[in-house]
């Protein structure tokens, strides 16, 4: 009898610590998944970074000579549109090497030159390129070779503002023997907007649509897509660092929309 007691006993201290054992097991398995849970539910906040895209060497370019082009359809009456885009073709953006050997944006070709000159391979082997000592006596030089010959004489009785006649005049001329020369110029016209340059000499009210007259000192702008400081800069002959004084600016980066004050 005795000895059934102590058997009684043994099992009911084994039957104890057994279900302690399986409630830590069970208490540990629910803190664990809760722990889960939570890194599961709650993740960390990321800080999240945005960078500004640079602009391409196309747009570098545009923003470069944009002025010097709208400078020559004052004096020329050529299209600066047409003026920049088939600066940007000829050029390569003002990369290939005519343009950085020679500051010879626009391809003309020796016929008769007395200046400098350089030889590349064209539409024959290291043919003759004129050769200039600035980018901007390119410029000039491509308006006094469309408005100093004959077979070009047609292309002023267009439209200043017609950019598409006039794309389409350059190759009837005898400009390009590339037979697609009408759609890339106007392709580039239109996707970088060039056309907003003709307007300004034109005097369009189109181009500054958005120009509000603040004060005698102040004209507040929309900022447009394409628009940087320093094409504002450059448009309404001030500075970069004018305009970012006035509009407590910090960085050079602006946004579609955005309203800034321009010093006039």
């Amino acid at each position: 009898m005795k000895a059934s007691r102590i058997i009684l006993c043994v099992w009911a201290v084994l039957f104890a610590v057994s279900c302690g054992s399986k409630k830590n097991a069970v208490n540990k398995k629910n803190k664990t998944k809760e722990v889960i849970d939570r890194t599961t539910t709650e993740p960390e906040a990321k800080e999240t970074v945005t960078t500004t895209k640079p602009p391409s060497s196309t747009e570098m370019y545009i923003e470069e000579f944009a002025e010097i082009a709208m400078r020559q359809m004052r004096t020329a009456k050529i299209p600066a549109s047409i003026t920049l885009a088939q600066g940007i073709l000829e050029s390569g953006s003002g990369r290939g090497r005519l343009a950085v050997e020679a500051n010879n944006h626009f391809g003309i070709k020796c016929h008769g030159w007395k200046g400098a000159k350089i030889y590349h391979d064209d539409d024959r082997s290291q043919e003759c390129f004129r050769k200039y000592n600035r980018a901007e006596s390119s410029y000039r030089d491509h308006s006094e070779f469309l408005t100093g010959r004959k077979r070009y004489a047609n292309l002023f009785r267009l439209k200043p503002g017609d950019y598409k006649a006039w794309a389409k005049g350059l190759k009837a001329a005898g400009y390009a023997t590339d037979r697609k020369y009408p759609q890339k110029l106007i392709s580039l016209i239109e996707r970088y907007e060039l056309y907003r340059y003709d307007a300004e000499v034109l005097g369009s009210d189109s181009e500054d649509k958005e120009l509000v007259k603040v004060n005698s000192g102040v004209l507040r702008y929309i900022v447009e897509r394409g628009d940087t400081l320093y094409s504002l800069a450059k448009r309404y002959k001030t500075t970069v660092e004018a305009i970012k004084e006035l509009n407590n600016l910090t960085t050079n980066n602006l946004a579609l929309g955005q309203e800034l004050m321009i010093p006039n």
